[in-house]
């Protein structure tokens, strides 16, 4: 991928001693700038102002002077330090103060607007195991997998072992992330750390003995496009016990001594650990391992059905972009905030999107059901009640009771079905059980398509 670099803001040193030199009047209009309704819905970085015709009797450089001036005032520090020992600071804006609402209103606690197939426990497992299966991928591939969806989902699906090193990162990608749901209540630690790592590089690496482990003094890494351009040099390898353990203080809510919104604070775990790039691979998929963990461990019970990868692949560069616009403005980290307070948002609009949709195509396929002319009336009632409860058991007493027929009719009614690799054959006990599958609309459609049903 290559990335172009923001071009350098204006010394605001300079510039102030410039503004200086303005009379009072001057000065209050300088000033004033900085609520500029063009920049209110956005937060422009220096190489993106610069592009736009500052508002009339201004320069460039006093109009971002006004805005670096009112975004100071609001600047807090964190404990992430760069290399030189200077803080990372940030503000909350409001573009991202009603992206925060928007998201404690639909991921947190808010029932309400929940939707049905998630809070069904008879669906919620398949939307689980999907999103996990996106995010999974898609990190993946943020970090250079090239095996197909189709091929890396049957692989998930079956549980076949990983043929090479782009499968091997899903599949690690996808451990991790089951495991992460089960640590969602226990404090960040450096063990924990390790551990996801460990779980993200297993059998990927060139020397297998790195998987959690911090690199070493001799391994220099750093993050560079394909032409070898240097954008990102990490601290120094011999720091990194002790970032790690202020950045688990930070995760844990030890520090800083002011109120971060949880959000906020997963999304500055994920920079923070990308920006001390603390292994030789992996960094990528382990901050947003760490993101999740966040997430979750804060109360955000939604994001165990939501693929923020999905988005970050769609628009990679502005992903990349997003941490150099930090590293590039006196470490304002509040670029990736912004960044990322999008993306959660349009992952939230987009699970509720393909829930919809997926509501949308059951109830059509229900009404279409006698339509096929493949079933009677017992057996398309059924269907129905297995799309809506994937997983669920029938047995040939269960339907001969519900449909009031005789053992024999029953029993041929589940047959037939199975037949047409409708419903699993299972056993409880003794007894034959029939399974509605996971993947029941997509059979349906198949059998609907054949063209001698």
């Amino acid at each position: 991928m290559q990335l172009k670099r923001p071009q350098l803001p204006p010394s605001q040193d300079l510039l102030f001693g410039k503004i200086m030199e303005l009379s009072p009047h001057k000065l209050a209009q300088v000033l004033g700038t900085s609520l500029d309704e063009r920049i209110q819905k956005q937060y422009p970085h220096w190489d993106t102002l610069r592009r736009l015709p500052p508002p009339e009797g201004v320069t460039l450089e006093e109009w971002w002077f006004a805005l670096k001036t009112r975004r100071t005032g609001q600047f807090r520090s964190l404990p992430l330090l760069d290399k030189k020992g200077n803080p990372f600071q940030f503000w909350v804006p409001d573009l991202v103060q009603e992206k925060l609402h928007r998201i404690d209103r639909q991921a947190c606690g808010f029932v309400q607007s929940t939707p049905e197939a998630i809070k069904n426990p008879q669906t919620r497992d398949q939307y689980l195991i999907r999103s996990l299966i996106e995010e999974a991928i898609t990190s993946s591939q943020l970090e250079g997998a090239v095996t197909t969806r189709e091929v890396a989902k049957e692989m998930l699906r079956s549980g076949r072992s990983a043929r090479d090193k782009s499968e091997q990162m899903i599949l690690n990608n996808y451990r991790t992330m089951r495991r992460i749901v089960g640590i969602k209540d226990r404090e960040m630690t450096a063990d924990l750390v390790m551990e996801m790592h460990r779980l993200v590089a297993e059998n990927t690496l060139d020397d297998p003995e790195m998987a959690g482990r911090f690199r070493r003094p001799d391994q220099r890494i750093v993050v560079n496009d394909i032409e070898g351009e240097v954008y990102h040099d990490p601290p120094p390898a011999d720091e990194l016990p002790a970032r790690c353990q202020a950045m688990c203080d930070f995760a844990n809510g030890k520090t800083p001594g002011f109120f971060i919104h949880p959000a906020v604070r997963a999304i500055i775990l994920h920079f923070w650990l990308a920006y001390d790039h603390p292994f030789v691979d992996g960094n990528g998929r382990t901050a947003r391992a760490l993101f999740y963990w966040a997430m979750l461990h804060s109360g955000f019970w939604l994001f165990e059905f939501i693929s923020i990868s999905t988005i970050l692949r769609k628009a990679p560069a502005k992903y990349a972009r997003s941490y150099l616009l930090v590293e590039t403005d006196d470490n304002d980290l509040t670029y990736f905030i912004v960044h990322q307070a999008k993306v959660l948002e349009q992952a939230i609009n987009e699970l509720h999107a393909y829930i919809d949709r997926k509501t949308v195509e059951v109830r059509e396929l229900e009404a279409s059901l006698r339509a096929l002319r493949l079933f009677n009336h017992r057996q398309t009632d059924l269907l129905r009640h297995a799309l809506k409860h994937p997983g669920r058991e029938y047995t040939i007493w269960s339907h001969q009771e519900s449909q009031g027929v005789a053992y024999q009719t029953a029993r041929t009614d589940l047959l037939q079905l199975q037949a047409k690799k409708l419903l699993e054959p299972g056993k409880r006990g003794r007894a034959m059980v029939f399974v509605a599958p996971r993947d029941l609309v997509e059979r349906l459609h198949r059998l609907g398509r054949e063209p001698n049903r």
